[in-house]
């Protein structure tokens, strides 16, 4: 047996939980936060890449540049369906270790495609699909924290992961402009490239967003490798965890995670093409980064906000406030190629981030909380050892739910940036789509609302 593997794991019990299960825990959860940053930094490198392609000579359509931008969130949601199941079938340290180091690939490939003008346009898709690798890895991190925290604590515990690794996105639309100005690995990182952008002419290492992260990646792999542990009741296999799909509540929290997180992610790959194509004479890339920080940080403030309120409250208020800023975006976006208030629409993105933020918090609380409900109230009055199985089963089916709604969800980062380029693309302007992203919310109202949400709910959260 590795010496990494806990074989007794009661984070439900105050006396197991106080003797030094919260510092297992928390080495696990500070070392998780790390290595989903980085994956969700390269999940989301394409969207400060696309915006430099055409300065440095490679001569893309808008509506490819919105391809790049959208496929890794395809493939990234479709590999978080498998990866929802990885950790208790390989364990959480061993996935950790393998999902990080697998960042090195796209990271490496894309450093070395953009150095060359020539590359080819299914070169840099096949790039943005192996992204993806970034994406997958949120479902089984967050299925890996959820195990080591009791019931009390999982809204902290999934907030802190998540939006701390959220904070990935903000860093690769922050750290991704500084570095590309610059020899940051001098001969090793190649020669530069010149590029042209309203008559100036300037000099771009843009293979640096890439390379820039491959270190980082080295260390958190070998931080996880030797700094997590393996838990023994977490290991279940596929036909275990599939009991999940014949689960309402699965498919509920599918449906309103999309409106939360698939909106956070969306609206993070979208938001610098999306500010370059409405308002061209503003620097995208001096905000871009800064919708993605609220959403993380207002993700860790959801999660205990929602510890303490409920989740399914927060979420009913979180969408309406949702509602309320897209409203904005479309009062303040040009029309007919005239007009448009780029400070009002720059605040009201903010506050629609921040609003995904806390909704992804609040939705990713209700998840344990429901069925953990679910199977207690299965158990009642069953003997001690029956009640004790439902809770390790709800631990089980929460961990794969919420991998399996992060996948689902994960998909808004294809759906939003293609709806744009769709949008503009039919009718000249992205209105059409904000408009049934909207009424999407309307809809999210009305599910938490009378399933988790009223007076005499189903299932109270």
């Amino acid at each position: 047996m590795s010496k990494y593997m806990i074989n007794t794991w009661e984070p439900e019990s105050p006396a197991f939980w106080g003797s030094g299960g919260s510092s297992t825990a928390n080495r696990n959860l500070w070392i998780s936060i790390p290595a989903l940053a980085l994956a969700f930094a390269v999940w989301m490198v394409w969207s400060v890449v696309v915006v430099n392609l055409p300065a440095i000579g490679f001569q893309y359509s808008t509506n490819q540049l919105f391809w790049l931008t959208a496929l890794p969130g395809l493939s990234g949601a479709t590999l978080r369906i498998f990866y929802s199941f990885m950790v208790p079938i390989f364990g959480g340290r061993k996935w950790t270790t393998i999902s990080t180091a697998s960042l090195l690939i796209p990271a490496i490939g894309i450093g070395f495609a953009v150095q060359d003008v020539t590359t080819g346009y299914p070169t840099m898709l096949a790039l943005a699909l192996l992204c993806g690798f970034g994406g997958g890895n949120f479902a089984s991190s967050m299925a890996n924290i959820s195990f080591f925290y009791p019931k009390a604590q999982k809204g902290y515990a999934l907030g802190m992961n998540a939006g701390l690794g959220n904070l990935g996105v903000s860093a690769v639309q922050f750290v991704v402009p500084l570095v590309i100005t610059g020899s940051v690995f001098g001969a090793l990182g190649g020669d530069s490239q010149s590029a042209t952008k309203a008559g100036h002419t300037t000099t771009l290492w843009l293979q640096n967003a890439g390379f820039i992260w491959v270190p980082f990646i080295v260390v958190s792999s070998l931080l996880a490798w030797f700094g997590m542990n393996d838990l023994a009741s977490a290991k279940a296999s596929f036909a275990d965890q599939a009991v999940i799909f014949k689960r309402k509540h699965n498919w509920l929290m599918c449906w309103l995670y999309t409106g939360t997180f698939g909106s956070f992610i969306g609206y993070s790959a979208g938001f610098p093409l999306l500010i370059k194509t409405q308002f061209p004479d503003v620097n995208p890339l001096q905000y871009a980064f800064l919708g993605p920080l609220v959403g993380a940080l207002a993700r860790v403030i959801g999660g205990i906000i929602s510890d303490k309120l409920g989740g399914a409250r927060v979420t009913v208020w979180t969408f309406a406030s949702m509602i309320a800023a897209v409203y904005g975006v479309i009062t303040f976006l040009p029309h007919g190629g005239t007009g448009g208030n780029f400070n009002g629409f720059f605040w009201m993105f903010m506050l629609l981030f921040a609003g995904t933020g806390v909704g992804n918090a609040s939705t990713f609380r209700m998840i344990p909380v429901i069925f953990l409900t679910e199977r207690q109230r299965a158990a009642a009055g069953q003997p001690a050892a029956v009640q004790q199985q439902a809770i390790v089963d709800a631990n089980k089916e929460g961990a794969a739910v919420l991998g399996f709604t992060s996948a689902v969800a994960a998909y808004g980062a294809f759906f939003i940036p293609k709806s744009y380029g769709t949008s503009i693309a039919m009718t000249g302007g992205p209105d059409a789509a904000l408009w049934c992203f909207i009424g999407f919310y309307v809809s999210c109202i009305a599910i938490t609302w009378w399933c988790y949400a009223r007076k005499n709910a189903a299932m109270p959260c």
